[in-house]
């Protein structure tokens, strides 16, 4: 056998020479029936690509934009929500848009500094089991059913990250950047860790075990760089931009 499909004339027959009850075209015309159909691969391709081409044409035009993270715990009283909201301001001030995942938190405070400064506030939201759904201040938003879709939308429309302190979500956003950029498959994206109390630790840890073991180089610890000044975390940005 060749393992390649094969081709039979005229109508298939099973087993004993009964004709099938029903026929591919009928199953994929006939309206009754349950919906299990929107569940099998084939079709989840079709749902994967959907999304792309939604993102794609909400977000061609943007312009220059900053991605930002943060734990959607953040409270309002935290001084890391007020620093979100400072950070997005002048984000706007300085003519970028300001993309997050469009949810509570520290979310929503970057969100809202970019809106109240007139800047593009956009919201890049996913099917969670308890996803609240998008904040207030989101002028520009895209829901997503898969993350990868979501990912590929704040690496691809965004110069770089600015991460304030937040939980597995941003670790897993952050890191995946990180290796995005140690491999080449994104060039000149800066990465900004706000709140050095916050990720202190982490980055004494890259340098102390991982970079002292030889399983990263310095110039990838290298790529990070900390912060407890809003100015400086949005000059980063400048900056780059003006060389």
């Amino acid at each position: 056998m060749t393992g390649r499909p094969t081709h039979q004339k005229g109508p298939v027959r099973l087993k004993g020479g009964q004709l099938p009850d029903t026929t591919t075209d009928q199953r994929l015309l006939d309206s009754r029936g349950d919906a299990g159909w929107v569940h099998t691969d084939p079709w989840r391709v079709l749902r994967i690509q959907a999304e792309f081409v939604e993102g794609f044409g909400a977000l061609a035009e943007l312009g220059p934009a900053v991605s930002v993270f943060g734990s959607a715990r953040t409270q309002p009283d935290d001084p890391m929500y007020a620093a979100g909201e400072q950070i997005a301001a002048r984000l706007c001030e300085a003519g970028y848009a300001v993309i997050t995942g469009g949810g509570p938190g520290a979310m929503e405070a970057a969100n809202k500094g970019a809106h109240e400064c007139g800047g593009v506030s956009v919201g890049l939201g996913i099917e969670l089991p308890h996803e609240q759904g998008m904040n207030e201040w989101v002028d520009l938003g895209v829901n997503f059913r898969y993350f990868f879709v979501r990912k590929t939308m704040f690496v691809k429309y965004a110069q770089g990250f600015i991460v304030l302190p937040g939980g597995f979500g941003t670790m897993d956003e952050l890191f995946e950047a990180l290796t995005l950029a140690q491999t080449g498959k994104v060039t000149s994206f800066p990465i900004v860790l706000f709140g050095s109390a916050y990720w202190g630790g982490l980055v004494d840890w890259l340098r102390e075990t991982m970079l002292a073991d030889g399983k990263v180089g310095a110039a990838d610890i290298d790529m990070l760089h900390v912060t407890d000044d809003v100015d400086e975390a949005v000059s980063y940005f400048v900056a780059r931009d003006d060389t």
